[in-house]
């Protein structure tokens, strides 16, 4: 999903004042349960993460308690994690198990339709089949997770993943309306990211359809990845805020990867703000035109016209939306590119 640039009188107005859900206006402080998760938590997830190794499958949020919990397959990892200060959970998988069963997965079951990651909720990798899965593939399927004893999960899903590119009104480019995620900067240089099955399509990009163009596309990676950048060319230097659709903004003072669990809300061009939990990291989507890796699921709501969108918490950017299986009601399943990993292949910064 891309954010949106909407349209004002001048065009360097309109983005100064957030049209793209990045200008500056009054900030929303966010849920309560996007601000549960601080800053220190974050630096806790990463930093046990890189010192725990194969001792542990990941990390995620109690949702009682909110403190985080990290899965663990020895005693010594186990009283790192406590003397860190966060709950040791005892897992019989580590992670290499869990990467095994999905290489596993990608050797004999890449399957257009289907996706999965690792939730550490249940120490399981969690397959996700759409409806566009046939009886046979879905028996392959079926036959590649048996193999894993007990370290695979399949759930169908409605709907059919796809990325959501969308004609219509937004951010344009090629013909296609998408959303943008986040400014971000490069010293005194401004950019936006967003998905990069968006700017595959285009490099210039406007703020209305037809319009003059407000920026340049700079970087575009997809499939594998899902991000692109794009540099502001009109002389504007919009905010770093993103757009919540009520007339208020959410500041953005930083970025994190998101952890299982945790609340966030999704803003883009057609579906507005949503909002939901993140359900898997390190997610496999296999759409029609090539697989994406490394992303992060979530249960939020998402249409057509949002990709390249901000999947955010609080004032911390967490991803880039990428697509979805559709939406049931008010449950979702978002797929965002973790932007952390866009912000550092291009040396940028949110603000």
């Amino acid at each position: 999903m891309r954010r949106i640039l909407r349209t004002r009188t001048a065009l360097t107005a309109l983005l100064a004042a957030g049209a793209l859900g990045l200008g500056a206006a009054p900030a929303d402080a966010g849920t309560a349960a996007e601000a549960a998760v601080g800053t220190a938590t974050y630096a806790l997830d990463t930093a046990l993460s890189a010192r725990l190794g194969d001792d542990t499958a990941g990390s995620y949020l109690d949702r009682r308690t909110g403190a985080l919990v990290v899965t663990v397959t020895s005693d010594r990892a186990a009283e790192q994690v406590r003397a860190a200060g966060a709950v040791a959970k005892r897992v019989a998988r580590g992670a290499a198990r869990l990467e095994a069963a999905m290489a596993a997965l990608e050797s004999g079951a890449k399957i257009t339709g289907t996706s999965w990651g690792i939730d550490p909720r249940t120490n399981q990798v969690s397959v996700e089949a759409d409806r566009s899965v046939g009886a046979r593939e879905l028996a392959r399927l079926r036959k590649v997770a048996a193999a894993q004893d007990g370290a695979v999960r399949i759930t169908r899903v409605p709907g059919t993943f796809q990325r959501e590119v969308a004609g219509g009104d937004a951010i344009y480019g090629g013909g296609y309306r998408c959303s943008a995620a986040f400014n971000v900067s490069k010293g005194t240089a401004r950019y936006f990211v967003t998905a990069g099955h968006c700017t595959n399509s285009a490099a210039n990009w406007s703020a209305t359809s037809g319009g003059p163009v407000i920026g340049v596309r700079e970087g575009t990676s997809f499939p594998t990845n899902d991000y692109g950048i794009v540099r502001y060319t009109d002389g504007s230097a919009p905010a770093g805020n993103v757009n919540l659709h009520n007339g208020s903004y959410q500041d953005i003072a930083s970025a994190a990867n998101a952890v299982v669990g945790q609340a966030l809300r999704k803003s883009g061009s057609t579906t507005k703000v949503t909002s939901g939990t993140v359900t898997a990291v390190n997610v496999t989507v296999n759409y029609g035109d090539g697989p994406v890796y490394g992303m992060v699921r979530t249960t939020a709501c998402s249409a057509g016209g949002d990709s390249g969108g901000a999947h955010f918490a609080g004032s911390v950017a967490l991803g880039i939306h990428s697509g979805s299986s559709g939406c049931t009601g008010t449950s979702g399943s978002a797929i965002h590119q973790p932007v952390r990993e866009a912000l550092s292949a291009y040396g940028v910064n949110v603000y």
